[in-house]
């Protein structure tokens, strides 16, 4: 085969460290969310949404054949990390969690996950970002040892 494609579908999540709520403001939270999506764009990894709330974050992407998802998130936490410290204030002490949540969405969902996505501010009035990703593992069938969840 002369030629490689791939159509690789990705829900990725990660959370504030300790969930602190560094996004609390809209203002911070939106341009985050595009400077996420940039670095995703550079790994050819085109963001189709990314939202969140307070403490964490949702990207809805199609992953590049090129990279490695832990090296496209490690580079948005890091780069976001470094750019939204120099907003000053609080922000000055910003951290990402060190984990992620990384799950398959299949082509028929993406108008699902991507409206989930945009309905964070709903959603999390009755749900804990803790409970709405065990709800999330549990979906996926993910197994997990909740002691190392958190940290």
């Amino acid at each position: 085969m002369a030629q490689s494609l791939a159509k690789i579908l990705v829900h990725i999540i990660f959370s504030t460290k300790d969930r602190f709520p560094f996004l609390a403001k809209a203002e911070i939270r939106r341009r985050m969310h595009a400077y996420v999506a940039e670095v995703f764009n550079v790994y050819q990894s085109p963001a189709i949404e990314v939202g969140g709330w307070h403490d964490h974050v949702h990207i809805l992407c199609s992953l590049s054949r090129n990279y490695a998802v832990a090296t496209i998130i490690a580079d948005a936490k890091r780069n976001s990390t470094t750019w939204v410290r120099t907003n000053g204030g609080l922000l000055v002490k910003f951290r990402w969690q060190a984990g992620y949540g990384a799950f398959s969405v299949s082509p028929s969902q993406v108008d699902e996950v991507r409206q989930y996505i945009l309905s964070q501010e709903d959603h999390h009035r009755v749900k804990t970002f803790q409970e709405e990703y065990l709800e999330l593992l549990r979906t996926h069938q993910l197994s997990y040892d909740e002691r190392y969840l958190w940290t």
